[in-house]
């Protein structure tokens, strides 16, 4: 790469992180949350209480506010095969949170997570545990697709599980359902593995996190959709106690 244009790159990314920065400030956020532990220390991310709990009518501004700091985010390599930055969808008051690993080709092309076959088998759990959704809300690990879909990289997750946390603290959903090992992973640390923690409720940061299967997976193996139908049962039930 020629010099000038890497001069070029290092710049704009440079300009994102201080438009991220001044979002954060304007919102009260003046401490980030940790992504590495020292050996020995509890895996689970810090998801600080830096930010007041928001008022449901001031929920929806705030995610807009958020979205709009993103702006064209050129933080880590995914934005130069991206057509669509996809942010979330859903009730920024949902009691109800689901997180991804990233969009892959349709999702890329309309804007919008979970939106093709892998989206639709979602959209039928959630409705088959009496929900819409624009009940709940979804979101990605990382906002870009990843080449070829494949899993995002360490320094690519690095570079947006800031923004997800962010969403995370605007909603502060009473439970939130992580789909596949690349998001469990991504909260919790890379040695829980998606097939032994599936089922079992864990904690991140007092909410309670279901791990389950992504529906990406159920397309493959048919047969997991009763396990993951399972997982959603004890989620419907934590939800009647909220």
């Amino acid at each position: 790469m020629p010099a000038r244009q890497r001069s070029k790159d290092i710049l704009d990314a440079a300009g994102d992180v201080r438009n991220l920065l001044e979002y954060a400030i304007s919102l009260g956020l003046y401490e980030l949350p940790k992504t590495r532990r020292p050996a020995g220390e509890r895996k689970t991310q810090e998801l600080r209480p830096v930010m007041p709990m928001l008022a449901a009518g001031d929920k929806a501004k705030a995610m807009e506010k958020l979205r709009a700091g993103i702006g064209d985010c050129k933080l880590c390599k995914l934005h130069k095969g991206r057509t669509n930055l996809v942010f979330g969808v859903g009730d920024p008051n949902a009691k109800l949170m689901f997180i991804g690993e990233g969009p892959g080709r349709d999702e890329d092309m309309q804007g919008e997570p979970f939106v093709g076959l892998a989206g639709q088998l979602l959209t039928k759990i959630i409705e088959a545990m009496g929900y819409k959704r624009s009940d709940v809300y979804i979101a990605n690990i990382v906002k870009c697709r990843p080449p070829n879909n494949r899993n995002p990289e360490p320094d690519e997750v690095a570079a947006c599980v800031g923004f997800l946390m962010s969403q995370v603290k605007i909603i502060r959903p009473s439970v939130i359902v992580c789909l596949g090992g690349v998001a469990l992973q991504s909260l919790f640390g890379p040695e829980l593995k998606i097939t032994r923690a599936r089922g079992k409720l864990l904690d991140w940061q007092g909410i309670p996190v279901m791990p389950t299967y992504h529906p990406a997976f159920l397309l493959r193996n048919a047969n997991m959709k009763k396990p993951v139908w399972e997982d959603m049962q004890k989620v419907m039930e934590l939800l009647k106690k909220t």
